[in-house]
């Protein structure tokens, strides 16, 4: 499963469809070369970060994150909820699907001293 994650803020944040456009060339890069594409999402390089945008993925299988350049990396995508304890991990998992980009919204603690804000996720199983 790939992800990008846009904030729904635009100008100094990536828009969805920049998030769209990051996530087909994630794709692409997975049908390449797997390994490689991995490392580039764990590092945020080949084009895989862009502002608040990032490319993540998670194990359809056993829904364990393998690839994401912050956290959460080793972690079960299950279990991950956003800041009101929305489980956009058990949607993500319930509904991704090969060859469909799908989009979720949920709320995401931000650092110390910054207000959380509402995310755009689009994603596609793989």
């Amino acid at each position: 499963m790939l992800s990008t994650t846009a904030s729904v803020w635009a100008a100094e944040f990536g828009t969805a469809v920049e998030a769209k456009a990051m996530l087909e060339r994630a794709v692409a890069a997975v049908k390449e070369d797997k390994a490689k594409a991995l490392e580039m999402f764990n590092k945020g390089e080949g084009g895989c970060k862009d502002r608040d945008l990032y490319v993540w993925c998670a194990n359809v299988s056993d829904g364990l994150v393998t690839a994401q350049p912050y956290m959460n990396r080793g972690k079960q995508l299950r279990d991950i909820k956003g800041k009101h304890g929305a489980p956009f991990g058990e949607t993500i998992m319930q509904n991704a699907t090969e060859g469909t980009i799908k989009e979720t919204t949920y709320w995401w603690p931000r650092p110390v001293g910054r207000a959380s804000r509402e995310e755009h996720l689009v994603y596609e199983g793989r």
